[in-house]
């Protein structure tokens, strides 16, 4: 179940109850903080992926997400990428094409929440 921080923070609650998938991107320090603030764990995503092959296989600190390889967004196709990385943002949309080509859509939390 959905806490109310979740629903406050990004909607993310209304896709997963539509069945929609939503994995993170970048298991970064600044995603980590949002992840706990909005109290969004696994019952929101399914894995965080990552490039950096030391932080895949470990879990996110709090949420307890498990990080995992980038190529999951081709194997698995997830619905939805939260970019948990948003400063990379052009970067991450640049090396995602594939995925992109796919019509799936990625969530950008900061500085206003939007799908692109």
């Amino acid at each position: 179940a959905c806490s109310s921080m979740t629903r406050d923070c990004l909607k993310l609650c209304d896709l997963k109850k539509k069945g929609c998938t939503i994995v993170g991107y970048g298991a970064s320090a600044k995603g980590n903080v949002l992840l706990n603030y909005c109290k969004i764990g696994t019952d929101i995503l399914d894995c965080i992926v990552d490039n950096t092959p030391l932080k895949q296989g470990l879990f996110t600190p709090g949420t307890h997400i498990p990080v995992e390889s980038p190529s999951r967004l081709l194997t698995d196709t997830p619905d939805y990428v939260l970019v948990l990385a948003w400063n990379h943002l052009n970067e991450i949309l640049m090396k995602e094409q594939e995925y992109r080509k796919l019509g799936r859509k990625f969530i950008v939390p900061i500085p206003e929440p939007k799908i692109i």
